[in-house]
């Protein structure tokens, strides 16, 4: 009996996720009738393999079975189980019981010189000789020295030649053949920088383009992210624009939403002219990877009321009871510059293509990342076909989904092919909260197929804590995201210039929000988190402990306003300890209780912890430290633990 295989996604519906060389940890409660000795294995292969590869699977405890393997390479591989009973270990087993018991054995050492010779019908060449060997020398021994003939049949050789040759008529092997997809290393590890190219100016008058933001890939590149993403890069509609603070009374002067996409100058395979070419866009591709830096484009699969695919494709729209086209509601919230598409379309099949077709023309011009716009309003069976179809030509490209909605829907969108996902991060901020969340999120089932990446700001949202927080909850929230998890991103410059003031009370939007108009940053000032950024970011390249998104593990204080964890390599070979002080005005101090077999410590042993924010150095001893943290100085500690040898 084969039962309750973990990983296994809803039944082996749908894949768990790696990168190449992590580890995929297989168990089930594998057991028979009787009182044979049974044995199992793991067996795994790539999608273009036609032989499987096998581990041996080890008892760990109550009938519960565990293995494990690396996937190499990006694709798909596929797993299964093994199990049998294991007749020449059953034999050997009760052999050496018979013989302590002072039993008569020559019958049982007749059957296994037996199985021994039926093993050998089954060899190679190789190997046929030294079973033939191991066989003589067990039938010469038989009925003269039992204890030899014991000892014979445990010879490590033998057991392993038994096994190679068994006869596998009998065995069990698991219904199903469960599936990896295996991503690329940056879908694992992951530093993303969002900037609105129209903003990289010195003068609102005129808004920035494709080249100007390319001068920028210096600046974003010294703080050390590794994705710059873009807002939408394609024509702009004019009916309907929004002006300045979603204004629908724009001045003649106003750019518009780039969510509202598509105009007379094309849709979504075009460029809006006001940003340049696409051979500006090539070329700001090449700067950025020439500084390691990959470029994310954003994919809203909506229109403007201008887009070409209006009068070209109007059975793609809705109509709403006067004939009109159907534009894009959140009640009360309306959306009157842009038309969602209509999925339900007699016409689905042409739909579809077409978007499909979308992604193929950017991944054309280099394109291998999209941040895909509120997911969650298409419907799932498109985004499983699309990305299914995606990478199956294209296997190294990355899909993130922007779906600020149920949880249930978010980790459907990830188990059908997702890459990445927001998350609820930018929402919680207690103790209670982070805790509770991040151990759901980085634990499997979830952590199997769900791949966080933190934002402690968009465009869309200023949470109240950063609102009123000032540069302690900037700094607090930046050291969160960046350890928490393995992929995190900020939008800039608005996140590092510590931009706070929302439209209006109660509001997470921003006032003056650059979704609606040409802003004009200093990224110079002094008051800038840059350097800070820049720390974090070379903290997070140097330790492989912050690269994945398991090892996280909360450590318990006394204080609800410090939160500490840990994150550790596989080998638990690189162990850092962080604490954040929640509280963004006030000083606070606690004790922090250390769970120290994270860091393989003794009970009562001195550590040294190194703060790699600040460079200073303390000596912890046991589990219980104190730790005070003033959120004016630096709201907290990133500490890289070390034995003191």
């Amino acid at each position: 009996m084969i039962e309750s295989v973990l990983p296994e996604i809803d039944g082996g519906r749908f894949p768990i996720t790696r990168t190449p060389g992590e580890l995929v940890t297989v168990s089930a409660d594998i057991f028979s009738d009787g009182h044979d000795v049974i044995d199992a294995a793991l067996q795994y292969r790539s999608e273009g393999d036609a032989d499987w590869q096998y581990e041996p699977m080890q008892l760990v405890t109550n009938d519960r079975w565990e293995a494990q393997f690396r996937p190499g390479s990006v694709g798909v591989y596929f797993y299964t189980l093994r199990g049998w009973v294991d007749g020449f270990k059953t034999w050997a087993r009760d052999l050496g019981k018979k013989v302590d018991a002072g039993q008569d054995v020559s019958l049982e050492l007749k059957t296994g010189v037996k199985l021994l010779a039926a093993a050998a019908e089954r060899a190679s060449s190789a190997d046929l000789e030294m079973l033939n060997t191991l066989s003589a020398r067990l039938e010469r021994i038989a009925g003269t020295d039992a204890a030899a003939a014991v000892a014979s049949s445990q010879d490590e050789d033998l057991i392993l030649l038994m096994s190679r040759y068994r006869d596998r008529a009998g065995d069990t092997v698991y219904e199903k053949e469960l599936v990896v997809r295996v991503d690329r290393a940056r879908a694992r590890f992951s530093t993303w920088y969002e900037m609105f190219p129209r903003s990289c100016t010195t003068s609102s008058e005129r808004p920035g383009t494709l080249r100007d933001c390319a001068e920028y890939v210096e600046y974003v590149a010294d703080m050390g992210f590794d994705v710059l993403y873009l807002p939408p890069i394609h024509p702009i509609g004019k009916t309907e624009r929004k002006g300045k603070n979603n204004s629908t009374t724009p001045t003649a002067s106003d750019p518009g939403s780039p969510w509202a996409i598509g105009s007379k100058d094309g849709g979504h395979k075009a460029i809006n002219p006001e940003l340049g070419t696409l051979a500006d866009l090539r070329a700001l591709r090449a700067k950025a990877e020439l500084h390691g830096i990959e470029l994310a484009l954003d994919m809203a699969f909506q229109c403007s009321p201008d887009h070409p695919y209006v009068k070209e494709h109007r059975e793609w729209f809705r109509s709403r009871a006067d004939g009109s086209v159907q534009y894009a509601e959140n009640p009360p919230k309306r959306y009157q510059d842009i038309y969602p598409l209509d999925f339900e379309t007699a016409n689905y099949a042409a739909l579809a293509e077409e978007l499909k077709s979308v992604i193929v023309f950017w991944i054309s011009q280099g394109i291998k990342i999209f941040r895909v716009d509120n997911p969650h309003t298409k419907p799932f069976a498109f985004w499983e076909w699309l990305i299914r179809e995606t990478q199956r030509e294209y296997p190294e490209v990355l899909f993130l989904a922007e779906a600020f909605t149920r949880p249930k829907v978010m980790y459907r969108l990830a188990k059908l092919g997702f890459t990445q996902s927001y998350t609820y991060f930018a929402w919680k901020n207690t103790k209670a909260e982070l805790t509770e969340y991040f151990t759901e999120i980085t634990e499997p089932p979830v952590s199997d197929f769900f791949r966080p990446n933190l934002w402690p700001n968009t465009p869309d949202i200023l949470n109240e804590y950063l609102q009123k927080g000032g540069r302690p909850a900037f700094v607090a929230r930046l050291v969160l995201a960046a350890t928490l998890g393995a992929n995190y991103g900020i939008y800039g410059p608005a996140f590092e210039l510590m931009e706070s003031v929302p439209v209006r009370e109660s509001s997470e939007e921003y006032l003056d929000s650059e979704k609606y108009q040409v802003r004009v940053w200093n990224r110079n000032v002094p008051k800038s988190l840059k350097g800070l950024i820049r720390r974090v970011n070379s903290i997070r390249r140097d330790h492989v402990a912050l690269q994945h998104y398991y090892g996280l593990k909360f450590h318990p204080t006394d204080n609800p306003q410090l939160i500490a964890y840990s994150k550790t390599s596989e080998d638990r070979g690189d162990k850092l300890l962080v604490v954040v002080n929640l509280d963004p005005v006030n000083r606070q101090m606690g004790w922090v209780d250390v769970a120290l077999k994270e860091f393989r410590l003794a009970a009562g042993e001195s550590y040294e912890m190194n703060d790699l924010l600040t460079d200073r150095k303390y000596i912890w001893q046991g589990n219980r430290n104190y730790v005070e943290l003033n959120p004016a100085v630096l709201p907290a500690h990133i500490f890289r633990v070390e034995p003191l040898r």
